[in-house]
Order: structure tokens, then C-alpha cells, then sequence
């Protein structure tokens, strides 16, 4: 049965819900986490949907922040050369391609070049508005870059509807007051308002004012 979900803007994360980038990102979290000796099975409940310097936090939550501040940076250059096995998830291209007359924006923990990285390497185009990690200071499951990005396109947040995959992108999207449509096999565990295995079950309807997101 088809659920229409009516909307003023969407917000999309891009990790797990544009593009499926695990390989890459479970690879090189792994290999940084193996001096410290910490159990990947840990690194991999942490690391998705946050930035690299606050899973770093959580995981060795004794050291010293700076030092996480500056192998964030060397991971981001890490990530943004290492995009093999980087694609599209299915219905994407399709779904970016419906919003472009709509209000629409990315809200990623990724910075500039990371994004655009694993976009390219997904052959996705990067929407004109985007929340990289440039732009807050806060990650998620902080609410503080769907703010932003409600703010930035004008809309208010209940009017928004964020796609996610991670419980911390999730959690992110309800502090802010928005509806989510989870995305992949692990964001029904964290309640979205709507789930889908990928985004090809996803339509956006034009109506007279706006836009409807039709979702099989």
C-alpha cells in the first residue's frame, strides 16, 4: 500500500542513504582502531552517522580531543582517496532527479571534499545546497545540521522530511522536529516514521503546491 508523505522540503544524509560507502568506511575505521585494540564490533556500533573526530571521542574517551581533531583531518584525506567499492544506492539518481524543481539539501558529517568524492564516485549530482561538517559544530545525533538546513532552505522543520539510514542520523532528524523516512535494512531499529530497503520505492509527485513523496 502506497503511504504519501506530504512536505515542503527534503533532507537527505548521504552515507548509507545516497551512496553505500561501508566497505570503505568500515575498512579504514578498522584499521585505525586496531593500535588502540578496541573490538571492531565496538567501532562499528560507533562510527556510522558521526564525524570521524567525535566517534573518536567515544571510543577512546580519555584522550585528549586535539589529537582527534587532527586524525579526524588525516581520515577525511583517507576517505576521500579510497572510494573503491563507493556506488549509488538503488533509486538515488532518481529520487535527486524528482526533488530538483523542490526544496531540497544534503546534511552530511562528511566535509566539501568527501562528499564530493564519494557523490562523483557514485555518479550522483551533489544538490546546490548542502550541510557538510564545514558548516556546524555539532554532530549528529546532535539536531544542529537538519537546523541548519531547514533554516537555510526557509522551511520550517515540521515541514521537513529527512532520509537517514544511521540511529544517529535518526536521532538527529527527530530532535529537530522532522519525520523520517529510514532507509536500508538497519534504520527500522530506530524508529523512523516510514522504512525503505532502498530508495527506488520512493516517488516524488508534483502537486499544485509543492510536492508529495509517494512511498511503496
Amino acid at each position: 500500500m502506497t503511504e504519501i508523505v506530504h512536505a515542503r522540503a527534503v533532507l537527505l544524509d548521504m552515507d548509507g542513504t545516497l551512496v553505500d560507502s561501508t566497505a570503505v568506511v568500515e575498512r579504514l575505521w578498522l584499521a585505525w582502531a586496531e593500535p588502540h585494540g578496541i573490538e571492531p564490533e565496538r567501532v562499528l556500533s560507533v562510527v556510522h552517522g558521526r564525524q570521524g573526530h567525535q566517534s573518536m571521542a567515544i571510543l577512546l574517551p580519555e584522550r585528549d580531543h586535539e589529537i582527534n581533531l587532527a586524525e579526524n583531518q588525516m581520515m577525511l584525506e583517507n576517505e576521500a582517496n579510497d572510494v573503491g567499492g563507493v556506488i549509488a544506492i538503488a533509486g538515488a539518481g532518481a529520487l535527486l532527479a524528482g526533488l530538483l524543481p523542490h526544496p531540497h539539501a544534503i546534511v552530511t558529517s562528511a566535509d566539501v571534499r568527501l562528499m564530493s568524492a564519494r557523490m562523483g564516485a557514485a555518479r550522483l549530482t551533489v544538490p546546490e545546497l548542502a550541510v557538510t561538517a564545514e558548516n556546524v559544530t555539532r554532530s549528529k545525533p546532535d539536531p544542529e545540521g537538519f537546523l541548519r538546513g531547514a533554516e537555510l532552505l526557509g522551511v520550517d522543520p515540521a515541514d521537513c522530511v529527512v532520509f537517514e539510514d544511521s540511529g544517529a542520523g535518526i536521532q538527529a532528524a527527530h530532535a529537530a522536529g522532522m519525520r523520517v523516512v529510514g532507509v536500508g535494512p538497519h534504520a527500522a531499529t530506530h524508529s523512523p516514521e516510514y522504512h525503505v530497503t532502498d530508495l527506488t520505492a520512493v516517488a516524488v509527485v508534483a502537486t499544485d503546491g509543492g510536492f508529495e513523496l509517494h512511498i511503496d
